[in-house]
Parts: C-alpha cells; sequence; structure tokens
C-alpha cells in the first residue's frame, strides 16, 4: 500500500471511529480485569482468614476457590467480550475503510 493510501486511511472518518472504538471497549475491559484480579490479590492480602473460610461446615473446599476461579473466568469472558465485537463492529469499520480509500 502506498503512503497516499496511509494517508488517506488515517483521516478517514471510519478510521477515527473504529479507533475511538476500539481503544475505549479495550479499556473498559482492561479496568474491569484489573479491578477484578487486583481485588483477589488484595482479598488474598488483607483477608486470608475469609478465603480459608470453608464454604459450608465440614466442606473442605474455600470460598477462595470459586472467587480464584470467578478471576479466571472473568478473563476468559472478557476476551470473549472482545472476540465477538471485534469480530463484528470491528471487521466492518475495518472494510469500510478499506473500500473507502481503494
Amino acid at each position: 500500500m502506498s503512503q497516499a493510501a496511509y494517508d488517506r486511511i488515517a483521516q478517514s472518518a471510519k478510521f477515527r471511529e473504529l479507533v475511538s472504538q476500539r481503544t475505549r471497549l479495550a479499556a473498559i475491559l482492561s479496568i474491569i480485569m484489573l479491578v477484578i484480579y487486583f481485588g483477589f490479590i488484595l482479598l488474598v492480602a488483607y483477608a486470608p482468614g475469609f478465603l480459608g473460610t470453608p464454604i459450608s461446615s465440614g466442606s473442605v473446599t474455600t470460598i477462595g476457590v470459586p472467587i480464584g476461579l470467578f478471576v479466571i473466568i472473568a478473563a476468559f469472558v472478557l476476551t470473549g467480550i472482545y472476540v465477538a465485537k471485534a469480530n463484528t463492529t470491528f471487521d466492518r469499520l475495518n472494510e469500510e475503510v478499506l473500500r473507502e480509500v481503494e
């Protein structure tokens, strides 16, 4: 692709919309994951007794296990949300940008 084509893409309103939407979604999902992760780390640091509490009397499984699983599952879910958005909205906008340039 020529430099002129890159310049036209950079000036495209659709391209700016794509970059804006993608940046906003990535920031929101990253913040959510950071809150979940660091919330878990803070629980480990400041409330180990709470995390070590059995789920029910006589149970060997503690509250920390499902919370830890939630952290892992949340990462997969947030990744899935980004991929779904990328495969629909972002791909459509990308195709529109490329059509404008051609």
